[in-house]
This record gives structure tokens, sequence and C-alpha cells, in this order.
């Protein structure tokens, strides 16, 4: 498994946001890596649903609580995440 990343979509943004966006992709991305390593690690054969919610759980966990509140992701990118976790593979 790759590297997880978070990417935001540009469309919609006005320049205040779009000069943001580098840093709070880079901060979400953080999150989420630290979650993937936390979870990975206390894998215990869990479904692969409950391992996506609880990345989600985790990523939100490791964020400002303002960030959290508005995140919202791509649960289908989380739960390939949770998929890669539950399958063992390296990452």
């Amino acid at each position: 498994m790759s590297e997880p990343h978070v990417t935001l979509d540009p469309r919609g943004l006005d320049p205040v946001q779009q000069k943001l966006r580098g840093p709070l992709e880079d901060q979400l991305t953080s999150a989420l890596r630290a979650a993937t390593d936390r979870v990975r690690a206390d894998y215990s054969g869990e479904p692969v649903e409950q391992v996506c919610q609880r990345l989600l759980d985790e990523t939100r966990s490791g964020l400002h609580p303002d960030i959290a509140a508005g995140f919202t992701p791509d649960m289908d990118e989380f739960c390939r995440v949770a998929v890669a976790i539950v399958r063992g593979d390296a990452g």
C-alpha cells in the first residue's frame, strides 16, 4: 500500500482558502498517516467497515476540533486504506 494522502478538491475555493489548501492537506495527510499506523499496529481481525470507521475516528482525533468537525473525507478512499490494513498490505 502506498502512503495515504489527502487531497482537497480545489473547486469552489476562494483565494484565501486556496492559499491554505497546501498546509491543510499536509495536516490532514499527517493525521491520516498517524491514524493508519495506529490502526495497523492494533489490528486484530476486525471487519473492513470497523477498520474504516476507526481510521476516520483516529484521523479526526489527531486534528484541531474545528478542522475535525469540517473534515468530510471520501469514505471510499478511507475504506481502500482499511482494506489494505485488513489484507496486511505493507505500507
